[in-house]
């Protein structure tokens, strides 16, 4: 059996630009990639707090340091500028590898003029009940 498990979480990022004009995907700064553990062309799904729109695409790295969090493509329709966002990657887990998965929960920080900084990161552990099976 497979779960399908949270591996990564980006907790209020700031949409800084929306783009209809190109092909699709969400830009994200490299350096919160990087915190987050979440690869170029990962699947991710992202919610919009103002609108409580959920969208599935996938990662492409924006410049390191530039605090980028931009939808590109039909979502441009659906979210704006200065809109806060959750980012979510998962993983298709087995029983053995839920033993040893380790969530990372990323806040960031906005300042003015600097959306999108790393404030925090936090590793996670799944707590398992004592009867789960192994295997």
């Amino acid at each position: 059996m497979h779960w399908w498990m949270v591996k990564a979480k980006l907790h209020r990022a700031r949409v800084t630009e929306c783009d209809l004009d190109y092909a699709g995907s969400i830009s994200i700064d490299s350096d919160i990639l990087a915190a987050a553990q979440i690869f170029p062309y990962e699947y991710v799904q992202v919610t919009n707090y103002a609108n409580a729109t959920l969208w599935r695409t996938y990662v492409i790295p924006a410049p390191s340091g530039s605090g980028t969090v931009g939808l590109n493509g039909p979502p441009a329709r659906l979210f704006r500028p200065g809109d806060d966002v959750v980012v979510l990657s998962f993983a298709l887990c087995t029983a053995s590898e839920l033993a040893t998965l380790r969530p990372r929960v990323v806040f960031l920080r906005h300042e003015e003029r600097l959306p999108n900084r790393v404030a925090e990161v936090r590793v996670d552990r799944i707590p398992l009940p004592a009867a789960w099976p192994s295997g």
